[in-house]
């Protein structure tokens, strides 16, 4: 069988350019209009993929191709130096890999913001997608029964995020760097990006949690340690260190202590931090926690409509 190859967004600076993707065995691809039992098949499915280990794999950059191998679970990711000034905006980059005597090749996209002053990124689940981290039996129902069309965005929170992606551009061709930042898998990649364009959300760099090749990981999905989102997030700021940035989460995990050790970290570069309150009370925790961020001069807001965030958003003058 031809090995499969998955390609992520990319993103990069001004001296470097990292792009990232799996070479698979096998793959099955999700089926976005099934209904029901069959939209639970193809999700569980997307569980069970089969990596390729030590896979040789190529990254075409101008008149150079670049060699590197995939990592034990199929994993591939080029850091590579920039020597030369290359443009903004989104660019397309091309990797092959070889079977037999045959190359086969993916286009896929980066990154590389225009100049400006803000970095946004936003949790996915609970955060703009509602998902019922809370209630487990509930989120597994909903991702297993409930195709990409069927599930729903919270309310105004596009208008908010498109605000936030436009906020101190003159250019309407110009958006802020987006980057979505989740404890889900790489498996619910392409999920999310079809979610992603059918509610108009702002373009983005994704980036997700280790793949999984069994049925007993789906169910601990998007669950377990969040330490990998930490470290993820941090390397953003550090990859950017000139933006400001505006920080998405809500109170139904750990977004709340993630984002309070980043503002501790980088304590001039965050600007903001949003946090969704997802059950009906606010979360004494997570109120502590605002609070002590206010006091190191970030603005906060725990909101329970999009709305409100706008408001805030507004208020500070983030967005008009």
């Amino acid at each position: 069988m031809k090995p499969i190859l998955q390609l992520y967004r990319g993103y990069a600076n001004e001296q470097e350019l990292i792009v990232m993707g799996h070479v698979f065995k096998r793959l099955y691809d999700y089926d976005f209009q099934k209904k029901n039992f069959k939209n639970a098949s193809s999700i569980v499915n997307l569980f069970q993929v089969k990596t390729i280990e030590n896979f040789d794999v190529y990254l075409k950059l101008g008149d150079s191709t670049i060699h590197t191998k995939t990592l034990d679970d199929g994993y591939f990711n080029f850091c590579i130096p920039l020597e030369k000034e290359f443009n903004f905006g989104w660019m397309e980059y091309e990797v092959s890999i070889k079977y037999k005597n045959e190359m086969i090749t993916s286009t896929g996209s980066y990154i590389r913001p225009h100049k400006g002053n803000l970095g946004i990124i936003s949790d996915i689940d609970d955060t703009f997608l509602v998902s019922h981290t809370n209630n487990l039996f509930k989120k597994i129902y909903i991702l297993l029964f409930r195709n990409v069309n069927n599930r729903k965005v919270f309310n105004d929170v596009v208008s908010h995020y498109q605000a936030l992606s436009k906020a101190g551009r003159n250019n309407k061709d110009e958006q802020n760097a987006f980057f979505y930042i989740s404890s889900s898998e790489w498996n619910l990649y392409k999920f999310i990006v079809k979610f992603t364009k059918l509610h108009q959300l702002p373009r983005a760099v994704i980036l997700l949690k280790d793949i999984k090749t069994g049925l007993a990981d789906f169910l601990m999905s998007g669950r377990g340690d969040h330490n990998h989102k930490y470290e993820k997030i941090k390397h953003v700021l550090e990859f950017y260190p000139n933006l400001k940035y505006v920080l998405l989460g809500d109170d139904s995990q750990h977004d709340p202590v993630l984002y309070e050790r980043i503002c501790k970290i980088f304590p001039v570069t965050v600007k903001a931090v949003y946090i969704r309150q997802t059950g009906k009370k606010q979360k004494e925790t997570t109120r502590t926690i605002l609070k002590n961020l206010e006091n190191l001069e970030v603005s906060v807001c725990y909101f329970k409509e999009s709305s409100e965030a706008i408001r805030h958003s507004k208020s500070i003058g983030l967005i008009l």
